[in-house]
């Protein structure tokens, strides 16, 4: 895995992790790697790991089972996505609609780059947005 940016390291690995229960790769009630086999997988200090997990804990995406490992709660797709959409109205929202608003975009113009978007999200956006802007 590769760490980047001011992020922790260990919210950055929460995030892999988050991500694979999202895309099946641990499903619920799933175990997930040991502390350490996860460390090595990583290439991290297991005390970094130990913190991811805490973190996943606290939570409530996963659980421990005293001496056996962690493993997926059942909610915890339903959760992920409930976090990850309060921090993104709560932080980040205000962000991406003040810059939209500074490329003098109009709400309709928004809506067809997101149409557009949605159609093939491998579509070049910033040629797409040179209709809109001068």
């Amino acid at each position: 895995m590769e760490f980047k940016g001011p992020k922790p390291i260990y919210l950055q690995i929460t995030d892999r992790i988050m991500d694979q229960i999202l895309d099946g790769t641990y499903p619920p009630e799933s175990r997930l790697p040991s502390v350490r086999e996860y460390a090595a997988k990583v290439e991290v200090n297991a005390n970094t790991v130990m913190r991811s997990y805490d973190w996943l804990q606290q939570q409530v995406v996963i659980y421990n089972r005293r001496g056996i490992g962690f493993f997926v709660l059942p909610e915890a797709g339903k959760r992920i996505f409930e976090m990850r959409r309060n921090v993104f109205f709560r932080d980040e929202a205000a962000y991406l609609f003040s810059r939209l608003k500074s490329f003098g975009l109009s709400v309709e113009d928004v809506a067809s780059l997101y149409a557009t978007y949605l159609i093939n999200p491998e579509t070049d956006l910033t040629k797409e947005v040179r209709k809109y802007v001068l």
